[in-house]
């Protein structure tokens, strides 16, 4: 991997459906040489998948999201990859990361509300094996998402001020 690749790289995650025409001239390559440069990095597993990032508060969606920390004493041998990979199976669990801290593993979860977060976190998660503590964090709102700004700048409104 080259610099031009990691320039396609970054230009893909802020718009992966710009037209190969404008990642050629904004990475200076040819469109050929973007095609064949994406492929590699998609038959490499470095591009893992295309997205959107989607206002889903817009949207009308009414699911809640909760960003849940645990804390795992790890397994011999395996470490924290073999609790990660089962609490990754489930279709509630957006992201899953191994983290420094006061925490080991940190989960964004979402869920039709915040009963079933809660349901989802006592019969499925802290019963875990390894799983000695949770801390649930329900995401009230989003500003900005995957270098997406999702709040709207308005003209800030200035309260009336007297002695």
């Amino acid at each position: 991997m080259d610099e031009k690749d990691r320039t396609l790289l970054h230009l893909l995650e802020e718009n992966c459906r710009a037209p190969l025409s404008e990642l050629a001239v904004l990475a200076e390559v040819s469109e050929e040489d973007v095609k064949d440069r994406i492929g590699r990095l998609e038959a490499a597993g470095v591009i893992r998948r295309y997205g959107a990032v989607v206002d889903w508060e817009r949207a009308g969606d009414g699911n809640v999201a909760a960003v849940i920390e645990l804390k795992v004493s790890p397994e011999r041998d395996f470490g924290y990859d073999r609790i990660a990979a089962r609490i990754a199976r489930f279709p509630q669990v957006r992201s899953l990361r191994l983290m420094t801290g006061a925490y080991d593993l940190q989960l964004l979860v979402t869920g039709p509300s915040m009963n079933e977060i809660a349901r989802f976190v006592a019969e499925q998660i802290a019963p875990m094996d390894r799983i000695r503590e949770t801390a649930t964090h329900i995401i009230m709102k989003t500003y900005k998402e995957n270098g997406t700004t999702f709040a709207e700048r308005g003209e800030v409104e200035r309260l009336p001020y007297s002695f």
